[in-house]
């Protein structure tokens, strides 16, 4: 279901004060385990019959992004209950009325079995000399297809069986996944939702046998749009997604009630952006690749606070301590150490 690959966001470490603040606490799942069988062996055995018959800018503006992005969360939230909704009534639909009301209205012909010279078995309708209506097609390897068929492709409703036991029901358009499908694999991993060209695209929700989750948009098989990723220790991420990168604005939150709002570039915090802590602690202010960079502040579970520049991950260059008697003091820092 799209590569998602964690190998460079630090995952499982832990922020400190000073240093990167965030560590995503599990790797995301890897969807091509799910869908780039599809988009291979699938097609090809369904046709092997054929011949014998967007730039990322951030912004600083604090008032401009709090007020963005519950309107963005709340109608993409809309959004993807409509979405569910209508996927459920599709996945649950009784699956006799794709087959029942072919054969009522089928003015194809039915021929015995027929065996090709690649030793699959085609038994079924056929129009003339082509396989066209409903029918079954196994191949000497033990894949399988059961459904609609028009000029001798997959068209329309169908289930096909996958050799290392994973299957795809759901709808076909030239022996390709396109339409509403359910791709098991045999993991247990799950995902339910809209395909194109053999490739996830539109809204879809995955699964894994361990728990972790994603519900939200998919673009030529990746994480694209606005999406929900829930991982196994319950930490999560609500936000935008490019390339199955964590890219955009959104909200990740951690099972300790840490909290962190704000623009972010292929999983790394980079722009503005709030991050806080269940004790009462808050930086707001720029990151860079996860790091604090730029123009920050830093408030203290006492109210105490630092406000001034920071360079990776550390106090750099001017700026003030503001106590909270209202006393203010001009500081200089060089590599997160105070200069007296």
């Amino acid at each position: 279901m799209g590569q998602v690959s964690c190998s460079d966001c630090n995952c499982k470490k832990r922020e400190s004060e000073t240093n990167q603040e965030i560590k995503l606490t599990d790797t995301l799942k890897s969807d091509k385990d799910i869908a780039n069988i599809s988009a291979t062996d699938i097609s090809k055995h369904l046709g092997i019959e054929n011949l014998d018959l967007s730039t990322f800018q951030s912004s600083p503006n604090q008032t401009k992004f709090n007020a963005a992005v519950p309107k963005v969360i709340k109608i993409q939230s809309l959004w993807r209950g409509y979405q569910t909704r209508k996927m459920y009534s599709f996945i649950y639909k009784p699956k006799s009325k794709f087959f029942s009301t072919e054969n009522k209205v089928s003015k194809h012909n039915v021929k015995p079995p027929f065996t090709f010279k690649s030793g699959s078995v085609y038994n079924g309708e056929w129009n003339g000399n082509d396989r066209e209506g409903i029918g079954t097609q196994t191949w000497p390897d033990g894949t399988k297809y059961e459904g609609n068929w028009k000029t001798n492709k997959a068209n329309g409703h169908g289930k096909f069986w996958h050799i290392d036991g994973d299957i795809f029901e759901g709808n076909w358009l030239d022996d390709k996944a396109h339409g509403k499908g359910v791709y098991l694999h045999k993991n247990g991993a799950m995902y339910i939702g809209d395909w194109k060209n053999d490739l996830q695209d539109g809204f879809g929700i995955e699964s894994w046998a361990d728990g972790s989750r994603y519900e939200g948009f998919h673009r030529g098989g990746k994480k694209s749009g606005f999406g929900t990723y829930i991982w196994t220790d319950g930490s999560k991420y609500t936000g935008q997604w490019a390339n199955n990168y964590m890219s955009g604005r959104g909200v990740y939150t951690w099972l300790d009630g840490r909290r962190y709002e704000g623009e972010w570039l292929k999983n790394n915090m980079h722009g503005f952006g709030i991050y806080t802590w269940i004790d009462g602690r808050k930086y707001e202010g720029e990151y860079s690749y996860d790091k604090k960079h730029g123009a920050g502040t830093y408030t203290w579970a006492d109210n105490k606070q630092y406000k001034g520049s920071w360079k990776n991950g550390k106090q750099d260059g001017q700026g003030v301590y503001i106590f909270p008697d209202g006393k203010v003091k001009s500081v200089l820092f060089r590599d997160g150490k105070k200069i007296e």
